[in-house]
């Protein structure tokens, strides 16, 4: 094949509203945005100088151009028999990854988080963010030639809001109205309250767009860049190249299998035996072998993802305060980082927006290792002397290295965990949020207020703890529209305060996420902080050099 590459064909050029949407993330009012662009005039996306659009993400590396065809084989770490091909009910990165090859969004993140137009080509909001009108693009099909159309929208975006289809997102679509077509390009949502944030929202991999009337998701038919060849849960997916797809010169591979090894050590060998070309989630010591391998690049972003210790409010003895405090007390942070991530992470507090989100709230004080006070607590909380069972799985990366840990420190303090170690296989549906003590592995969101929705809002299916309260829920709401910047920013450390004082998950580090792969992979460069996979997007964007 020898098609070339225009840098700008990633995106149609955007309407004004764009410029005044990226004006108000960056916590301007929509007046003074719109004073703003009536100075600068209107944007073209030609002219290379998109607000909050990363060169990176228009080119790729100049050492190196991209080339056609090619098939690569892809190993993520984990995979089950529910895995699914239908987005609302994506669970872990394998069914993210697939959502994105097969699907598109209404909007796509760029390396900076910022939304772009994807399937819209442009979008614009009003009322400071409770309605909002997505123009679609032309020309766009679906994988069995049916043209996009706005009912496809209409029936993608309110099918989670019904709760026969069990969305993992359905917290974040509940303030979404009503919606409709405006006409045969044009889309119109309404909110319940506003949320200048909704073109982030529409980005996720659970919101992308599916056919209108679709109840059989097991051929993955979308608009995306590849077409579903086999679909196996728990065993394997092929994708091939949409020749039809609408973004002109994309994708660059024939192909991409992608299958699930649990086993971090089996994945590295796999890597190294030639098996597969790409894997994640590997851990801080494979990184150093790889480092050493010829042929074999490693890469690290630290973005905000976190193995967190879930403490149940509705079982025992983690319903009771005091154990909870108690069991924060007892992560030795620095020993966690040092041993377990093997320095590949950064130490946290309890608190999960990470130091790099403009609303991380670091006035709270350092959590600190103190077994003497966590022993004091769990006398309080009338567990001095007993077992506990503590659920750790590879499944939550280095969440068994964490336990072992835990388990070290909290002997000191008179209590006696017993690590009960399960596979990966069925981890997320059998056993995370089921035990009174576990892990959950959490992947970075694009904002804070996504974040915070899908796992701490009371409503949301992803409560860990199962943490309740009236006053977060009506910050996390109210501060989707806040136009203050100085206020919203206040909202946020209000919220993260309880999360840390009164909250039922601990989170000693951050994680960087880690991924190998084979070094004839091109366009590897490309970061988006959103998890391993460039934020899940990689299939897009990169080559075979072999």
């Amino acid at each position: 094949m020898t098609r070339e590459k225009n840098p700008n064909d990633l995106f149609v050029s955007p309407e004004q509203s764009m410029q005044v949407y990226n004006a108000m993330q960056r916590g301007l009012s929509r007046r003074e945005a719109m004073k703003v662009i009536g100075a600068a005039g209107v944007f073209a996306a030609a002219s290379g100088a998109f607000p909050g659009f990363s060169s990176a993400w228009a080119a790729d590396s100049e050492s190196a151009t991209p080339q056609y065809g090619g098939s690569i084989r892809v190993a993520a770490h984990s995979a089950s028999t529910k895995d699914t091909l239908d987005p609302a009910l994506g669970a872990t990165a394998i069914d993210y990854v697939r959502a994105y090859m097969f699907y598109n969004g209404l909007t796509q993140y760029d390396e900076d988080l910022t939304p772009q137009p994807c399937l819209a080509e442009s979008f614009e909001n009003t009322d400071n963010g409770s309605h909002w009108i997505f123009t679609l693009r032309r020309g766009v099909t679906f994988h069995d030639g049916k043209p996009l159309t706005p009912q496809d929208v209409i029936f993608s975006i309110m099918r989670h809001k019904d709760p026969a289809t069990g969305s993992k997102v359905a917290s974040m679509v509940e303030q979404i109205d009503s919606i409709r077509a405006l006409d045969d390009q044009r889309v119109e949502l309404n909110l319940s309250s506003p949320n200048i944030e909704l073109p982030s929202i529409l980005a996720v991999s659970h919101l992308v767009i599916v056919a209108d009337g679709t109840t059989d998701f097991s051929k993955g038919l979308g608009t995306g860049a590849f077409k579903c060849q086999e679909f196996t849960p728990g065993v394997r997916s092929i994708g091939v190249r949409n020749e039809n797809y609408w973004r002109d010169g994309y994708p660059y591979l024939d192909s991409i299998e992608v299958v699930g090894i649990s086993d971090e050590s089996s994945r590295v060998n796999a890597l190294l035996s030639g098996d597969v070309q790409m894997i994640n989630e590997v851990s801080g010591n494979s990184a150093e072998r790889l480092k050493t391998s010829d042929g074999y690049q490693v890469k690290a972003t630290n973005a905000g993802n976190y193995t967190d210790l879930v403490m149940r409010f509705d079982q025992q003895p983690t319903s009771r305060p005091e154990f909870r405090e108690a069991m924060k007390y007892l992560f030795d942070r620095e020993q966690i980082k040092r041993v377990a991530l093997r320095g590949y992470g950064e130490v946290a507090n309890d608190q999960p927006i990470i130091s790099s989100s403009p609303y991380h709230f670091d006035g709270l004080p350092q959590r600190e290792y103190d077994p003497e006070r966590a022993a004091s607590l769990l006398a309080k909380a009338g567990v001095s002397g007993a077992t506990v069972p503590l659920v750790a799985s590879p499944a939550a990366s280095s969440s068994e290295d964490m336990a072992v840990l835990l388990q070290q420190s909290a002997a000191q303090a008179g209590l006696n965990l017993n690590i009960n170690r399960v596979p990966s296989d069925g981890y997320w549906s059998n056993h995370w949020m089921k035990h009174p003590l576990g892990f959950g592995n959490i992947n970075p969101r694009p904002t804070a207020n996504i974040l915070l929705s899908q796992f701490f809002l009371s409503s949301a299916a992803w409560n860990e703890s199962g943490w309740q309260n009236e006053q977060f829920d009506q910050l996390v709401i109210a501060s989707r529209g806040e136009p203050d910047e100085a206020t919203r920013k206040q909202m946020y450390a209000d919220m993260q305060t309880m999360i840390h004082e009164e909250g039922g998950i601990g989170i000693p580090v951050f994680l960087s996420s880690i991924e190998g792969f084979d070094g004839r992979i091109g366009g590897m460069d490309r970061t988006v902080p959103l998890g391993s996979f460039m934020g899940y997007m990689f299939a897009e964007h990169i080559w075979w050099k072999g």
